[in-house]
């Protein structure tokens, strides 16, 4: 008896420190958050959009999920991609098949928690869809938001600690749960959970200090935040049903700054599966996914400085390009100008004089020959980094005043690849015998 009774006792004890995998014949649950608005704000969204991808091919059905998020990113004038969103440089399109549960500005603290109680006759527009989780069921909930000590920032109000710690007691003496997990990506988010009790099988990770990453050049925002990535990012290319959520929680704490953990801790013993897919379903196949080298980590409230002092040094850098670009084509036409000179008149004295004061000795119908005939063959002035090619048309104008003929004078600008063609060979030919050419540079450049 004494022995019976002790082997019940053993076998308690390790129930307690490693509860059930699945929840019996309950149900998954999923409640996505993205608590900001904005483009320079657009991580925040993406991470939320890459969690729905997660879950969603990992086994929870749509009506099961729960997504609250502003959706101004995919439809963005900024958006160079219209309807894509991604969390990753070069990575997929995390938008496609989200659901538009609660946008715009449903996306409130007050639709939060009534999602979260089940109550939803106290939500204000979106789908009114909320949890309809029972006592045998699992709830995770993301969230990635701005934050600050006791409080999430959602677009236009606060969620403040204690009215989310209330509804997560109401939701456990009402028994619409049987585990329920929290991931918070926020400065402070530590805050939210710091009197949660440790009895009610619940069990929280935040970032508590949040960077953002991925800064994509094209785009002129960040794409992901560093907390939220890397556990995405390690449940896509894990086998769910073999990670547990402590051995998801220590690679985002190694990679991560200042990640905690809050609550009941022997549910990090759990299979990631238990929370973030459906544990009749098949496993996603894991991702393949290349390193990123260089994450480009910045403190979250540091962002919008941050972006602006990025798009400030690529206008500039963008601005010596062109500015280089230019001064190089001046120099390359004053080059191609003294060698058309050279050409035309051979080694005259006059030379000087052609290629650096406008002469007064007009001969209009040969000018204008000139300019139609350059515009024509050689460069044109109707872009508007060619306008400076007006300014040395004054050579053609002197060359006309000193007898010259110019209606060949590019022939020397032509490359050599010109000659491939025997058509083109002969029209060459017969430029020369017409104009009485005898001699040609051998540099084309």
């Amino acid at each position: 008896m004494l022995t019976l009774t002790l082997l019940g006792l053993s076998i308690g004890l390790v129930a307690n420190a490693f509860p059930t995998q699945n929840s019996g014949n309950g149900k998954n649950w999923v409640v996505i958050v993205a608590g900001s608005k904005g483009w320079h704000n657009y991580r925040h969204q993406a991470d939320a959009c890459h969690a729905y991808q997660i879950v969603h091919k990992n086994g929870i059905p749509d009506e099961q999920i729960v997504v609250m998020m502003y959706d101004d990113l995919a439809t963005n004038e900024q958006n160079l991609t219209p309807g894509v969103v991604i969390n990753r440089p070069n990575g997929t399109n995390v938008y496609k098949g989200v659901p538009k549960d609660y946008t715009r500005n449903a996306v409130t603290p007050d639709n939060f928690l009534a999602v979260l109680k089940g109550d939803s006759a106290s939500t204000k527009q979106g789908s009114g869809k909320v949890l309809k989780s029972g006592p045998n069921d699992h709830v995770f909930v993301y969230i990635s938001a701005r934050g600050a000590p006791g409080l999430l920032a959602f677009p236009n109000d606060e969620l403040y600690a204690d009215d989310l710690l209330d509804v997560i007691i109401y939701m456990h003496k009402n028994k619409t749960y049987k585990k329920m997990v929290f991931y918070i990506d926020a400065c402070d988010s530590g805050s939210m959970m710091t009197k949660l009790p440790d009895d009610i099988n619940v069990y929280a990770t935040t970032a508590t200090n949040s960077y953002a990453c991925y800064y994509d050049e094209k785009r002129k925002t960040y794409l992901g935040d560093w907390y939220s990535v890397n556990w995405m990012e390690n449940s896509d290319v894990e086998d769910l049903s073999k990670e547990t959520l402590m051995r998801q929680f220590k690679v985002v704490q190694s990679q991560t700054r200042h990640v905690m953990q809050f609550g009941n801790k022997t549910l990090a013993n759990m299979k990631v599966k238990a929370f973030q897919g459906n544990a009749n379903a098949r496993p996603a196949p894991p991702m393949t996914l290349q390193p990123v080298l260089e994450p480009g980590l910045i403190p979250s409230p540091d962002v919008p400085m941050a972006i602006l002092n990025r798009t400030y040094s690529s206008a500039v850098a963008l601005y010596l390009n062109k500015l280089r670009s230019h001064l190089k084509g001046i120099e390359q036409l004053k080059q191609k100008m003294q060698k058309v000179v050279q050409c035309v008149t051979g080694d005259n004295r006059e030379n000087p004089k052609i290629l650096s004061v406008k002469m007064d000795r007009l001969q209009q119908q040969c000018y204008k020959d000139a300019v139609s005939h350059y515009k024509k063959h050689c460069f044109s002035w109707f872009f508007p980094e060619h306008e400076y090619y007006l300014r040395d048309l004054y050579t053609l104008f002197n060359l006309c005043g000193s007898g010259y003929r110019t209606d060949w004078y590019c022939i020397h600008l032509i490359p050599p690849s010109f000659y491939t063609s025997p058509q083109r060979f002969r029209s060459i030919q017969f430029l020369f015998r017409k104009f009485h050419i005898f001699r040609i540079e051998d540099n084309w450049k």
